[in-house]
């Protein structure tokens, strides 16, 4: 009896608190959650589940009352307040207690409805990013920051919390969607009746992912480090569904010829090599990002590519990015490339590992044209003086950690995994604190930069001179701001009227792009000249509207 009376005693407070705990976290979901962040809240209808496809239709609402007030569950949806189709998406992520969501914003007929929420550019297709495999919330945010800060679009994002069926959900990154879209990967629009000309050449979303026969093909080459593996592109968007048989033809035929090039005697001649199909650019920066996270994911899946109409640019362009919740961090499974401790692995060797899906082996391809490889290696130590400088890196970690300090405590409550390995098989210490989170993901990539600046590939660029550069400035005409990107560092631009005088200048570049703004000068055409540190010049003829 005694035995008995101890441990009721000693269980009792214990027991007293869960339930505590749990009629807090009741209440405080249905009756009074209040929030530093945006607020989503969703409800299905009586007795459907949110599933894997098909979406369901929900009522949603988001809250939003500013930076400086608290918004309150039981406010009004003033951001959004309607229908919505749902589901869950994801294919390991969707595996993990934290669903990750796919939202169509509709209309009351269930049609799609373009709408901005949070500021985000007006569109229907959202996703609702879970954070329980990335306990410091920053590893997709973060790449899609420095991709975009990078000179390249990339998913805008806005954190929130989320409420599904008067339930706590937890943090949630709010994110745009991959697709075709003036705001989004700006290529031109492909209707199923355009099936010749420069009609069928764009624009395409593809990528390496998971693949089925339906929504796939097989590549003509393997792998240069993979001998005998099959290599799939999956169309994206257009979706395989929406594609006429010549379109996909199309594309097909198109990475065909690429890929023939690339791996032909001549793939590093600049006129008629991989150069005339590729943006390089945009495969620099791809790589850099991959290496500097280390991304188990960057090439075999969720890889995108895109294509516009030959009319625009005939180039495929590495990006947007995607799937990061892997990445800066290391992993514990058998692959020297991702899971030493000292900062050691190349991300584009992956194939040395047992990837799979398969990718294919255009970065190690192109590593062997030493002009590439010089590219990379001007351009990441370009970009470690200001975009990956550790201390811009940590400006940005510590501003989400402020921004999320006291909603990762409800977090946590909801999904008690601090000090736990659950998701990624991560190697090293579990911190029990989100501060510790914090400083451990600090510690990684002050780690793997330290190893990348000592490690990097290639030589300078700028010391070889005899390379013409390829540039472009867009948009043109022009309006408030206009845009130069260049496969070789700029180092001053000039711009001048039709008089010869000049009206604009940017100097000390030493920069791949260029920012330059014209809001100060008004209408007409204009002349720019563009210097670059080889000692090249470029002229572009430009119009202001």
């Amino acid at each position: 009896m005694k035995i008995r009376f101890y441990l009721l005693v000693l269980l009792l407070p214990w027991w007293l608190n869960n339930i505590a705990a749990q009629n807090v976290n009741h209440l405080e979901t249905r009756e009074n959650l209040s929030s530093n962040l945006p607020l989503v809240v969703i409800n299905t209808l009586p007795g459907e589940t949110i599933i894997d496809e098909p979406k369901i239709t929900a009522d949603m609402k988001v809250i939003y009352n500013g930076s400086n007030s608290l918004n309150y569950v039981t406010d009004p949806g003033n951001i959004y307040s309607g229908k919505i189709g749902i589901e869950i998406r994801g294919r390991y992520s969707a595996s993990l207690p934290q669903k990750p969501y796919g939202i169509e914003t509709r209309d009351l007929a269930g049609n799609n409805l373009d709408t901005s929420i949070l500021g985000l550019p007006s569109e229907n297709d959202w996703i609702l990013l879970a954070n329980y495999n990335d306990k410091t919330f920053l590893r997709n945010f973060l790449a899609f920051e420095i991709f975009r800060e990078m000179g390249h679009y990339a998913p805008r994002s806005r954190y929130c919390e989320v409420v599904v069926n008067d339930e706590y959900q937890g943090i949630y990154l709010l994110t745009e969607k991959i697709k075709v879209d003036d705001n989004r990967v700006d290529v031109a629009d492909l209707n199923p009746d355009e099936n010749t000309g420069d009609d069928i050449t764009g624009g395409y979303i593809f990528k390496n992912d998971y693949y089925t026969a339906d929504d796939s093909w097989l590549s003509n080459y393997s792998p240069m480090n993979k001998p005998g593996a099959d290599v799939h592109f999956v169309y994206y968007d257009p979706k395989p569904a929406e594609l006429t048989l010549q379109q996909k033809n199309y594309l097909k035929d198109y990475v065909n010829t690429f890929e023939t090039t690339l791996y032909s005697p001549d793939f590093y001649d600049r006129q008629t090599g991989y150069r005339a199909y590729l943006d390089v650019n945009s495969f620099v920066d791809y790589f850099i990002l991959g290496e500097i996270t280390r991304n188990v994911d960057t090439y075999k899946k969720s890889r995108f590519y895109y294509k516009d109409k030959d009319s625009n640019d005939d180039r495929i362009h590495s990006g947007p990015v995607w799937d990061f919740d892997w990445a800066w961090k290391n992993i514990t499974e058998n692959c020297i490339h991702f899971n030493r401790t000292d900062g050691y692995g190349w991300a584009y060797k992956i194939n040395e590992c047992a990837a799979w899906p398969v990718p294919p082996s255009w970065e190690i391809r192109l590593m062997q044209d030493r002009n590439f490889v010089n590219e990379i290696h001007d351009k990441y130590y370009i970009l470690r003086k200001n975009i990956l400088s550790q201390s811009h890196i940590n400006h940005i970690i510590d501003s989400v950690a402020a921004l999320l300090d006291m909603a990762q405590i409800r977090h946590y409550e909801k999904w008690k995994i601090l000090g736990i390995n659950v998701g990624t098989p991560e190697s090293g210490e579990q911190p029990l604190t989100y501060s510790g989170e914090i400083q451990k993901f600090k510690n990684w990539i002050s780690t793997r930069l330290a190893w990348l600046d000592a490690n990097m590939v290639g030589r300078s660029f700028a010391k070889e001179g005899g390379h013409k550069p390829i540039c472009r400035i867009y948009p043109n005409p022009v309006g408030e701001n206009l845009y130069i990107q260049s496969d070789t560092t700029i180092s001053k631009v000039v711009l001048y009227n039709y008089s010869g005088i000049p009206v604009g200048k940017i100097t000390d570049c030493n920069d791949y792009n260029v920012k330059m703004n014209l809001s100060h000068i008004g209408p007409g055409f204009y002349i720019t000249r563009i210097y670059f540190t080889n000692g090249e010049v470029i002229v572009r003829k430009l119009i202001k509207n």
